[in-house]
């Protein structure tokens, strides 16, 4: 099991996914999709986390609070971790290795932590 920040903060991990090392990429200023031949999902089962929370997809169930700090986002990493072990159990005798980009330099280790 793979878990891929994207940095910023605040960049999409569908950067990642799309640009990177998914299983399809779209390419700058274009708009065909492409196979990826080196996509990580053969691999590994890839989690993309979205950071801080109201990035991308991800919702801020908190409209009041849009402040985050690198212990606050990793609270929430860890909590969106546990809810995804509680719906897909058969992942949890996985291996786990947490990645990331840039700003992911901070949120790889807090979530380790």
């Amino acid at each position: 099991m793979l878990i891929w920040f994207n940095g910023g903060p605040g960049c999409s991990s569908l950067l990642g996914f799309f640009q990177e090392h998914g299983p399809w990429v779209i390419d700058d200023n274009t708009t065909e999709i492409f196979e990826n031949p080196h996509s990580w999902n053969t691999e590994a089962n890839v989690l993309y986390i979205e950071s801080p929370a109201g990035v991308g997809f991800s919702i801020n169930t908190n409209a009041s609070d849009t402040i985050f700090s690198d212990t606050s986002q990793s609270v929430d990493a860890f909590k969106a971790l546990e809810s995804f072990y509680g719906m897909f159990e058969e992942f949890i005798p996985n291996q786990l290795f947490i990645s990331g980009e840039s700003y992911a330099g901070i949120y790889v280790p807090y979530l380790a932590w």
